[in-house]
């Protein structure tokens, strides 16, 4: 389905019993909810309990590019956009990466609106000098070799080595995600994610139900990352998952799976709709 949300054609699937608890997935940069939409994948897996909804953020999948000049801020208007579109007014998070960073910028402006979090393979700091650096340096690779060597190197980096044998086409998948991008979104979500706040101060007010889940090979947002957040997130959880990388959700599905519907299982499967 396609609806203008907050002034950008947006591309998103809802799925599932209309009358259960939603969760809504944020993919990572700079994938698409593909990234959850695969056989034996989320989005498959929680279908026949929860009411399901997963979108392309701006400029990504088959979202409008429109400007390019985005922000943080920005993806989280969106996302508040896309569920007062659906008349949902609270529903489980659940972001990998830069949907991560969405979540938890998400939380900390609107917590009421957060019924629980998914922090997959994401940090809460903001990004510091050598990360901006590589930043920069990603936009200028892109202008040199283009978009198609940027994807094949992508992909190295993303997923774990061990990932290339056993999940092929997932590796496949998300190539051909990050080729087709809009090189304007590339670069608009490459400063908009360096130039994201740091959320690390309002980890202790999170309040609702929180899983933390990384790949036990990541080596974007390693695992100290992930175990600096379960410190001071009140009552938070985290799993690592083994034989995983950046993209642990498409790298051990089953894994990552089992976690993610016991989690999701505690909320009363019910939700009033405005």
């Amino acid at each position: 389905m396609k609806a203008t949300i907050n002034n950008c054609l947006t591309r998103y699937i809802d799925v599932g019993s209309p009358n259960a608890i939603p969760i809504i997935f944020i993919h990572g940069f700079p994938f698409s909810h593909k990234m959850w939409n695969f056989p034996g994948g989320q989005i498959d897996v929680l279908s026949s309990t929860n009411r399901v909804i997963a979108y392309d953020i701006r400029g990504h999948g088959e979202s409008e590019v429109g400007t390019g000049h985005y922000s943080i801020e920005l993806f989280v208007d969106d996302l508040f956009a896309l569920m007062d579109h659906l008349h949902i007014p609270k529903a489980i998070i659940c972001g990998l990466s830069m949907g991560g960073y969405i979540a938890l910028r998400a939380v900390e402006r609107n917590p009421e609106r957060i019924l629980g979090l998914v922090l997959c393979d994401t940090r809460s700091e903001a990004d510091g000098n050598e990360a901006k650096i590589r930043r920069a340096n990603g936009i200028k690779f892109i202008q040199t070799n283009g978009m198609k060597f940027y994807a094949q190197d992508y992909v190295k980096i993303v997923f774990a080595p061990s990932s290339f044998e056993s999940h092929p086409e997932s590796i496949k998948l998300i190539q051909s995600v990050v080729e087709r991008t809009a090189s304007t979104s590339i670069f608009g979500t490459l400063l908009a994610l360096a130039a994201r706040t740091d959320t690390t101060s309002s980890l202790p007010n999170i309040t609702c139900p929180t899983l933390i889940l990384v790949g036990e090979k990541d080596n974007l947002t390693p695992i100290n990352a992930s175990q600096a957040m379960n410190k001071v997130i009140p009552g938070s959880t985290i799993v690592i998952i083994p034989n995983a990388g950046h993209i642990s959700n498409m790298e051990n599905p089953s894994e990552f799976n089992k976690y993610l519907v016991e989690f999701v299982s505690q909320f009363k499967q019910e939700i009033v709709t405005v």
